[in-house]
């Protein structure tokens, strides 16, 4: 009984370690969408609306597609991120 016991304490910190890692990981792709120094091409000119709207589109499916590799890697389904998300996003009441 008491291996049981710790046998569950070590399920319940492997979970929260990789939680943790999984948050990190978010976090860190989130600043790097906000770097405005982490750009893959330099541009010569003025940006061009079009190409300001590509460089969006860009971003924006890196981030999809390692949200969906961290999401299979650690076995989660899109209603537990979009409970994460929600409540990162959420402002905790007032006391």
């Amino acid at each position: 009984m008491k291996q049981q016991k710790k046998a569950n304490a070590m399920d319940e910190r492997e979970k929260l370690r990789k939680f943790r890692e999984l948050d990190d990981a978010f976090a860190e792709a989130l600043k790097q969408l906000d770097d405005p120094d982490h750009r893959l091409d330099i541009p010569t000119g003025p940006p061009v609306a079009s190409a300001q709207s590509q460089r969006k589109q860009e971003a924006e499916a890196r981030f999809e597609e390692r949200l969906e590799a961290l999401m299979h890697e650690y076995r989660l389904p899109p209603e537990a991120v979009v409970a994460l998300l929600e409540s990162l996003t959420t402002e905790a009441p007032s006391a």
